[in-house]
């Protein structure tokens, strides 16, 4: 699963690596310890509002970590859609119609996993690639606000949440179910909107080769979500 990653690139850089024409939203600070529901830079392709039949632009854009389905009565349903299992990801109701219509990336520095050592407690670990940023697979979702009117900006909620998979390499490891990694070859085809069949979709997931990460162990620190500091990230044992 990924229940917490850092995102400390900047807009500058996540612009010039996915090639992306300008971004929406506040950018959010660096963070080395990004939690469930909290504000996330996705990476989505999509036609301006205003010319829904004009050629799709990349873009990033703020969304909230938790994926809220456009049928939900209360938002609150995102704390616990905040990954998706990509074996299935085309046939729950929860992420059918985002599977089919609204893939995005969620750029990262890493993820982290805790594993439990012999004594029962639960230790964290930081899963990194070879590259600075790891391209998470993820959909998108716009939900909105009933309480609100049709025509205020403010009443489409975007949120997002992270495909997994069957974890191996060095993360199988670790935990059983790890992030759906994508390698650049295989951006353009993840946030291509004219992708919408459901067998096109299931057989690219099924395609995304397997990532090589790199675990080692943080300090425990990391467990509380109020401490968000760049030593985070650090190894606790250097050189091993």
């Amino acid at each position: 699963m990924c229940g917490r990653y850092a995102s400390t690139t900047t807009d500058k850089e996540l612009r010039s690596l996915f090639d992306a024409i300008d971004y929406v939203g506040a950018e959010p600070p660096p963070s080395y310890n990004v939690a469930p529901t909290q504000d996330v830079r996705i990476v989505l392709e999509r036609s301006p509002r205003d010319r829904p039949t004009a050629d799709p632009e990349r873009r990033l854009r703020t969304a909230k970590w938790g994926l809220v389905p456009a049928w939900a009565k209360d938002p609150k349903i995102g704390s616990r859609l905040i990954n998706a299992r990509s074996e299935s990801v085309t046939e729950k109701p929860s992420f059918r119609s985002a599977a089919s219509k609204r893939r995005c990336i969620l750029p990262a520095d890493g993820y982290f996993e805790w594993q439990k050592d012999d004594n029962g407690r639960k230790i964290p670990y930081f899963l990194h690639g070879d590259d600075r940023v790891l391209a998470m697979a993820g959909l998108y979702e716009l939900w909105p606000d009933p309480s609100k009117a049709a025509d205020d900006p403010g009443r489409w909620l975007w949120t997002a949440t992270v495909l997994t998979t069957r974890a191996t390499d060095a993360a199988g490891h670790i935990h059983d179910r790890s992030p759906v990694i994508l390698p650049e070859s295989f951006w353009a085809h993840w946030l291509d909107p004219s992708i919408t069949d459901a067998d096109d979709v299931r057989a690219m997931v099924a395609s995304i080769p397997e990532p090589h990460l790199h675990p080692y162990e943080v300090s425990t620190d990391v467990n509380n979500v109020e401490n968000n500091r760049p030593d985070l990230i650090e190894p606790v044992r250097p050189g091993r």
